[in-house]
């Protein structure tokens, strides 16, 4: 054997370049979890009130159903955090807006409660999401308070074994990679059961995947698990 060849080869630089998901209705996964949040978007113009919300864990599919609705809708979307005087100017100019992660902080609560007001007054439709229910956030404002506590709710469950290996198998999709069905169910099998999980052992699949060229086999899988911290329900499967 030569010098050469008994040297391990390098892993293969990867840019970090952002996939593109695929966000129409027809790409969200529809079940029990999820099935009141879907019928609130699907509902629309006929909402039960003017502003409404959908509540989730993160990964959940709150902004693909935001961007669905603002397709129908022709709103314009903020997040919370970068609300501003000119948010009120989109409101006025497209009679609806979508008002995401509210619970990541908001960045003027008067503005929001003027939209919220808005709403109210002129019957636009405004579109809230959240991680948390809008009315347990620490908002300092009383009146926006408790407007939020009144806000009419559609939640997004934890999802279940099938929804999680759905989930994977569209992240999988949204990345072009294709997976075999014992490795999806491998890695259902030992992670989480959250959203949030299934986009990062996605993102650490395609990573590995990349980097030693080879497939999306279930020892990568497993190696994945690990690097995020699912190493110990490998371990046990193992013993």
């Amino acid at each position: 054997m030569t010098a050469d060849a008994a040297r391990p080869k390098p892993e293969q630089l990867v840019l970090d370049l952002p996939h593109r998901a695929a966000l129409g209705l027809e790409h969200f996964l529809v079940s029990d979890c999820n099935a009141a949040a879907v019928e609130l978007i699907d509902s629309w113009p006929n909402w039960p009130t003017r502003s409404v919300g959908v509540v989730g864990p993160a990964g959940a599919g709150k902004s693909h159903l935001a961007h669905v609705w603002r397709l129908k809708s022709g709103a314009d979307s903020w997040p919370a955090s970068d609300l501003s005087e000119a948010a009120v100017a989109s409101f006025e100019t497209n009679r609806a807006i979508a008002v995401e992660d509210i619970d990541r902080g908001i960045a003027d609560d008067r503005i929001f409660f003027h939209l919220l007001n808005l709403a109210r007054e002129k019957s636009y439709a405004l579109l809230v999401t959240s991680r948390a229910a809008p009315g347990d956030l620490d908002v300092p404002l009383p009146d926006l308070r408790s407007r939020l506590k009144a806000l009419p709710l559609a939640h997004i469950a934890s999802p279940d074994d099938a929804v999680i290996k759905a989930v994977l198998v569209k992240q999988f999709a949204d990345r072009q990679l294709l997976v075999e069905p014992l490795v999806i169910a491998y890695l259902a099998l030992h992670m989480d059961r959250s959203f949030e999980s299934a986009q990062r052992l996605v993102a650490r699949c395609d990573h590995l995947a990349l980097t030693r060229q080879r497939r999306v086999t279930r020892p990568l899988a497993s190696e994945a698990l690990s690097s995020e911290g699912f190493g110990s329900q490998v371990a046990q499967e193992r013993d």
